[in-house]
């Protein structure tokens, strides 16, 4: 999720897109998050582990 935020960001400010630049964003803060839950040990969704 953080890899694709951070595409969708790239090509939102290259192309001047707004949208894109804003779901980018949207994508790396959610991704974010997730990636400091599953760290600190709270399942997410029920799950502790992704795979």
């Amino acid at each position: 999720m953080i890899i694709l935020g951070l595409i969708l960001l790239i090509i939102g400010l290259v192309a001047k897109i707004s949208i894109l630049t804003t779901i980018g964003v949207i994508l790396l803060v959610v991704g974010a998050v997730l990636v400091l839950l599953g760290r600190m040990g709270n399942g997410i969704g029920g799950r502790k582990h992704w795979y």
